[in-house]
């Protein structure tokens, strides 16, 4: 798996980015649609445990807030620093730029229970 990129999603509308053994994790453009104007993002601190499933971070728009759940079980590795100060990156770009954390996975296994690109679409697109 070493080099190749795969991207998965959950029924909670994140997605995951692998490559090797690392995860970027975002929340998906049906979520930040749903969601409306991303006013503030809290982010997990860096070397915190998260299970699969588990809460991550919380969005808050001028609708709602909205719990990220962690797509795998890790240790969160970094954060997207630039959303404390420009969350509205999350709906501007919420598949690139506006990625939440990326996550060390401890059971890359967990992968094969995540939806594809194609089973995503077919859900909710």
């Amino acid at each position: 798996m070493k080099g190749k990129v795969m991207k998965r999603y959950t029924e909670s509308h994140e997605w995951i980015e692998i490559e090797g053994p690392i995860g970027t994790v975002g929340v998906t453009d049906y979520a930040q649609k749903e969601l409306g104007d991303i006013v503030y993002v809290e982010l997990p601190q860096v070397g915190k445990k998260v299970s699969k499933g588990g809460e991550a971070a919380v969005l808050e728009s001028t609708k709602a807030a909205a719990d990220v759940y962690s797509p795998v079980s890790g240790t969160i590795l970094e954060v997207n620093d630039e959303l404390s100060t420009e969350a509205q990156k999350v709906n501007e770009s919420p598949e690139k730029g506006g990625w939440l954390f990326k996550v060390q996975l401890d059971s890359p296994e967990e992968i094969s229970t995540l939806m594809t690109w194609e089973d995503y679409q077919k859900s909710f697109g």
